[in-house]
């Protein structure tokens, strides 16, 4: 494990993460940026930390993340779901914590279409009698 760099693809509504882990000392880098300067919201950084928590490797990877698409929530949650498929490749044994916790599974919520006739994708407009 002296030089070895693992990769995991995540993604989210309109967000795709692309996330590499080397072993270091714990430091999360996004699109070139530190984690505390991309994401505003300690909510948000506690998000992408959740499967280095889970597996309790905090300490043990650094984390360089390329980022694009979406907003800052969704960015979060591809980075997230690309960090614990990137664990899976470093070490198998981390399955079942990840798989338990819910953080392989891709999030299928997109946003709905508009439809004709309406002012968003369920908004109608304002009705009225007369």
């Amino acid at each position: 494990m002296a030089n070895a760099k693992y990769y995991g693809t995540g993604r989210r509504k309109k967000s795709i993460a692309r996330v590499y882990l080397t072993p270091g000392t714990g430091k999360i880098t996004i699109n070139k940026r530190d984690i505390d300067e991309y994401l505003g919201f300690e909510t948000l950084k506690l998000i992408v930390r959740q499967p280095l928590v889970a597996t309790e490797t905090t300490d043990k990877f650094d984390v360089l993340v390329n980022v694009r698409g979406g907003g800052f929530s969704g960015q979060a949650g591809a980075i997230r779901h690309g960090i614990a498929r990137a664990l899976l490749r470093a070490d198998a044994d981390y399955r079942p914590v990840l798989k338990k916790a819910g953080y392989l599974t891709r999030d299928p919520r997109m946003k709905e279409r508009k439809k004709y006739g309406l002012k968003a994708a369920r908004r109608a407009p304002q009705f009225s009698k007369r």
